[in-house]
């Protein structure tokens, strides 16, 4: 198995144990964070009805027009604070949080952080 094989499946073993334990409901949907080289994506799931409650991402027309890149900890914490905003607007305010994986630092940590300065709880 080659290097890249290797760290993609870690990352989707680490991944299905975060889900095994974390999962959303209409009062308390899941803040899923997808993270790439290039850009971070999050969005706001109710798992029992399937559905996507609100999202935001680097790529947002509204975001990317302020962001000088869509893969560093300013563009995590922006994306973080739409989606909040976008949360609230929708009716939610507490959340669960999954981390798809990743360690909770860096990125990952400044989307969470963005997202409770928003008003979400979790």
């Amino acid at each position: 198995m080659d290097k890249l094989k290797a760290k993609q499946a870690a990352l989707a073993r680490r991944h299905r144990a975060v889900r095994g334990k974390v999962s959303g409901t209409a009062e308390r949907p899941r803040l899923c964070v997808n993270r790439t080289n290039a850009h971070i994506y999050a969005q706001l799931i109710d798992d029992k009805s399937g559905l996507t409650v609100a999202s935001a991402s680097s790529l947002d027309k509204e975001l990317k027009a302020t962001l000088k890149s869509g893969s560093n900890i300013d563009a995590a914490t922006a994306v973080g604070e739409a989606v909040g905003r976008r949360a609230i607007e929708a009716g939610v305010t507490e959340v669960v949080f999954d981390r798809g994986g990743r360690l909770y630092h860096g990125r990952v940590k400044a989307l969470a952080d963005g997202a409770r300065s928003a008003g979400l709880k979790f």
